[in-house]
């Protein structure tokens, strides 16, 4: 779950596939090699995929600042290639330091569906540390069906309102029945609007264009840094390429080996570890919206204003109302980064007490990334296309949804009955998946390091334990704190070890804690 609010600089992995919100994992299309555990490709480039890694990029002007941009051509099927093109979107800044270069640097913020040239562009080249902008030059592709890549579009701003609006808390077979409707009518416009890349848009086919770019770039190794999803495209590329990795981060990191329905599962459960650690921090202030008494007095509360907008929403002043989806998206949009509290405590504030809802509305167009005038960014489509296409749906009826309901309310009292809901929309998606759960291991890959951040919301701590023991070269760097992702996020001690390992091939000791 991932890039949505300006506040979240670090981007995000959405890992759920909904109308409420994200989603997680990938392949490609037939005889894509997701279908094996793992699959290392060779290290001769086939003949007719030369053309691609030979071609030369013609830069220019993006209109920022200190910016080029250019367009570079994939096989829309890297298994057919006479199927024709992809153009996909990249972006870079040279490095600014006069000393040595050490290669590009690649970022990508998660998702999937996060632009990564808006990443780049908006935090990453100019945020991240300056020794690392001063050797390194920033670069960043959009994933295919992402942002400025030939984007996946789905519904126009209108019906994407009315989709993020639907009740994903049925209380009966009619709600039920209009919920099923959205999911169907959400994948049927996505089909009827891009039906040609819909099949294309996996994590292996995005992986096999970074390999594309590395080389276009003049590397001889990929230097990576990414975020929440994105560490599922890292370690992804690092399966397919052990010998062509060289400094990997993984930030916020994702659990390959789970399937649909488990990842979703712990995933719920992680917004209520965040939500507890935001509750403690609220009772403790007097102006708390959800009450002084304790954290899980607070979440009772939070789940009895949900049932109150679920039967009657409140107004916004902005000519939209506020319902239990939409608040329910705000409240999960401020767990991503404890900077967004403040702001959440005001939003609830005045939604509970003055019945506005202009707050956690804002919270929620912010993280499905919409504009004032109605528009709304790829973000939402990319990511069902992807996490639809990456794994086998987590339920495939709403009778599996309602038998699963005490487990994920069991993990969350607060959020686990719409989360479980929210994991049915793949049931309905147009095109069969292509990938399956497995551990990545990438044998014979350079050392990579794994951060995990105790209380992340999005891409639970487990995670990043699960995937340091997979990978062979795998190191566990663990910041104990709050918040979608640690690298950039005020840690000097997590920073200080990432700049380490890129700047000097220094890792951390399997363990290290910040």
């Amino acid at each position: 779950m991932g890039t949505r609010l300006r506040i979240i600089r670090t981007g995000g992995s959405l890992l759920v596939a909904a109308a409420l919100l994200v989603s997680g994992c990938s392949s490609d299309s037939g005889s894509s090699p997701s279908n094996s555990p793992e699959f290392a490709l060779p290290t001769q480039t086939p003949k007719e995929l030369k053309p691609y890694y030979d071609q030369k990029l013609s830069w220019r002007g993006c209109g920022v600042p200190g910016f080029q941009c250019a367009s570079m051509k994939a096989p829309l099927d890297y298994e057919k290639p006479q199927k024709g093109d992809i153009k996909l979107a990249v972006a870079r800044k040279k490095a600014t330091g006069p000393g040595k270069r050490l290669g590009s640097l690649m970022v990508n913020p998660g998702g999937p569906g996060g632009s990564a040239i808006e990443y780049l562009q908006s935090y990453a080249a100019i945020g991240y540390p300056e020794p690392v902008r001063a050797q390194y030059d920033m670069v960043a592709v959009d994933p295919r069906g992402v942002a400025r890549s030939e984007p996946v579009v789905c519904l126009d701003g209108k019906a994407m309102d009315a989709y993020t609006e639907t009740d994903t808390t049925p209380d009966d077979q009619t709600e039920t029945d209009l919920l099923v409707t959205a999911y169907k009518k959400f994948s049927q416009g996505c089909e009827q609007k891009s039906g040609k890349v819909l099949p294309h848009v996996s994590t292996v086919a995005a992986a096999r264009d970074m390999d594309v770019l590395r080389e276009v770039l003049g590397d001889k190794k990929l230097q990576y840094v990414g975020a929440s999803y994105g560490t599922f495209l890292g370690a992804t590329y690092a399966s397919l390429y052990p010998s062509r990795t060289g400094r990997l981060v993984l930030d916020g990191a994702m659990d390959p080996s789970l399937p649909a329905r488990r990842m979703n599962l712990e995933q719920t459960a992680g917004f209520e570890t965040a939500f507890q650690s935001f509750a403690e921090d609220c009772v403790r202030r007097k102006d708390c919206p959800l009450g002084t008494d304790s954290p899980q007095a607070a979440g009772k509360r939070l789940k009895e204003f949900f049932r109150a907008l679920d039967k009657q929403p409140i107004p916004t002043g902005m000519g939209r109302k506020l319902g239990e989806s939409l608040a329910t998206t705000g409240v999960i949009a401020a767990m991503y980064d404890e900077a967004a509290w403040p702001q959440l405590r005001d939003g609830l504030a005045t939604a509970i007490e003055d019945k506005d809802g202009a707050g956690l509305l804002f919270l929620a167009d912010s993280y499905y990334e919409r504009d004032g005038d109605g528009k709304y960014a790829n973000l939402m489509f990319a990511n069902a296309a992807v996490n639809c296409l990456d794994l086998p749906p987590a339920f495939k009826s709403p009778d599996e949804v309602k038998k699963a309901l005490p487990e994920f309310e069991k993990a969350s009292p607060v959020f686990g009955e719409g989360l479980a809901w929210a994991s049915l929309s793949c049931a309905y998606w147009p095109v069969r998946a292509t990938g399956e759960p497995h551990p990545i291991h990438a044998k014979g890959a350079a050392p990579m390091v794994v951060v995990g951040t105790t209380r992340d919301p999005a891409t639970p701590y487990k995670w990043a334990e699960a995937l340091a023991n997979q990978l062979d070269t795998g190191s566990l760097l663990t910041y104990d704190g709050d918040g979608h992702t640690a690298y950039g996020r005020g840690s000097d001690c997590v920073d200080s070890t990432i700049n380490r390992y890129l700047l000097e091939g220094t890792e951390p000791a399997d363990g290290k804690r910040c």
